[in-house]
């Protein structure tokens, strides 16, 4: 059977939102409206780049001013959660002894201040500080190492928006959604977290690029950063199951094992109590702000003690994870890789005990990827919103430094976690439809199959299960059609 990769015969070259989306098209008025045929012409992927990374840009230069008020008056409560600008870099600075000269898992440091991130993360943490002039615990030193890691994480968004909108192929516009999101504005300076976002987005591109052991080593980088990369092997691997390509995701996984070992090993072997602390604190923390689990617990339903919380969320994250397993050999068309990955993380932050408002970059490049649809985009940004907000204003009234005045009561807070909840859940559901019914799914509504799977791209299938072997046997039942 011949292969059939890129797009359908007969598509456009091109897609942009301007023409397609819309809500883009009535934005687009602002500027002109949509472009035209002859315009359309002269737009490339390559044209399209300087844009997208001088919009990042400017969402960088906002994320600082949003942080403003702090950099100025420094990072105390309760005005860092009352004007929005809280950040875990000045505050881990010096809670980590890393303003002090330690080095984050081998340095003899009291029992709080060890590093509770994986090790990459603490890599960056102390690479950081080391730029970081002078001595003591001042606000200068902490508004310093602020804005050396604002450079980093800056240069993480444009590397982000940079993979996303080549591995979109004929869509790079679709990284606008990322570019321009104000979740990006808001979030992207809270923690480190843009970095595996954007070591996991380089993975998808060379995934795309078909070099999966790239992909693989990129991969295992990222989850030396944060851990939800990980996830993305479960999707990769129903899919290759499905396609007939175990192969090639062993040669992804045995790369990403590799990657992770050799950053990990050292350090554990060299201070194996520190290097666990991250994984000790995850599995011992109960239930953390922003997830449903504490809105549960501020309501006086919550689950009696952190084991049990334990269980539970992990086994509705396994069923959740087995749904999207389902769906990856029974729909009647092979997923994207996008819409499983999307599908897969959402489950992990839905269900996780700690769904803290930066983990929203997390889903922004997958979610740009799955569902390019700037209505939906806007549905589920709003409750990211309307949830940074209601978070720092509760916290503002927390004991000994909180200002209960100018603090946001339990109940109001509540119904914030549950708007950004639901706006992750109406995601799901839409994503979840494009799986089910295809012709929903605007990427291959503008014909193309899979342009972020790399090899899975217009590859046969190999197993099939349910209504994909029902939906295989009406095509191969249906009469041929002579020209």
């Amino acid at each position: 059977m011949r292969r059939v990769r890129g797009n359908e015969e007969g598509a456009p070259d091109r897609v942009l939102p301007s023409r397609e989306d819309p809500v883009a098209r009535a934005t687009s008025e602002v500027l002109g409206g949509p472009l035209g045929p002859r315009a359309l012409a002269g737009v490339s992927a390559a044209r399209a780049l300087p844009v997208l990374l001088a919009l990042t840009t400017l969402a960088m230069v906002l994320a600082v001013l949003v942080k403003q008020h702090c950099r100025t008056q420094g990072w105390d409560a309760p005005g860092q959660f009352v004007h929005l600008c809280y950040s875990d870099l000045p505050s881990l600075f010096f809670f980590r002894d890393i303003g002090s000269g330690a080095v984050p898992y081998l340095s003899d440091v009291p029992p709080d201040a060890v590093v509770e991130y994986p090790v990459l993360t603490g890599l960056v943490m102390w690479v950081t500080a080391l730029l970081v002039p002078g001595s003591g615990e001042t606000a200068e030193r902490a508004l310093t190492y602020f804005d050396v890691n604002v450079v980093g994480l800056a240069a993480c968004a444009l590397v982000l928006v940079w993979a996303t909108a080549v591995t979109a192929r004929r869509r790079p516009w679709d990284a606008l959604l990322v570019a321009v999101s104000p979740s990006l504005v808001l979030a992207a300076t809270v923690n480190w977290d843009l970095w595996a976002v954007a070591l996991l987005a380089l993975s998808m591109l060379a995934w795309a690029r078909e070099r999966p052991v790239l992909a693989g080593v990129l991969l295992g980088l990222a989850t030396a950063a944060k851990f939800y990369p990980l996830l993305v092997l479960g999707p990769l691997l129903v899919l290759c199951l499905r396609a007939g390509l175990l192969r090639t995701w062993w040669r992804t996984l045995g790369a990403a094992v590799l990657a992770w070992l050799a950053v990990n090993v050292p350090v554990a072997l060299a201070a194996p109590e520190e290097w666990a602390r991250f994984y000790l604190f995850s599995r011992e923390r109960g239930a953390g702000f922003s997830s449903v689990w504490y809105v549960m617990y501020q309501q006086g339903v919550g689950v009696p003690t952190v084991s049990a919380l334990n269980l539970l969320a992990t086994g509705l994250l396994v069923a959740c994870c087995a749904g999207v397993a389902w769906l990856a050999v029974a729909a009647p068309r092979r997923p994207r890789l996008a819409q499983l990955a999307f599908l897969v993380v959402a489950a992990f932050l839905l269900t996780n005990k700690v769904y803290s408002p930066q983990y929203v970059l997390w889903l922004l490049p997958l979610a740009a990827l799955a569902r390019p649809v700037w209505r939906d985009h806007l549905v589920w940004t709003a409750g990211e919103v309307v949830h940074f907000v209601g978070i720092w204003l509760f916290l503002a009234g927390f004991p000994n430094d909180g200002d209960p005045d100018r603090a946001l009561p339990e109940g109001p807070y509540g119904v914030t976690v549950l708007l950004h909840v639901a706006g992750t859940l109406w995601l799901v559901a839409l994503v979840v439809r494009d799986v089910l019914h295809p012709e929903h799914d605007p990427v291959r509504a503008s014909g193309d199959d899979d342009p972020h799977g790399g090899p899975l791209d217009g590859a046969p299938d190999r197993l099939v299960l349910g209504p994909a072997r029902r939906a295989a046997r009406a095509r191969h039942a249906a009469p041929a059609v002579r020209p």
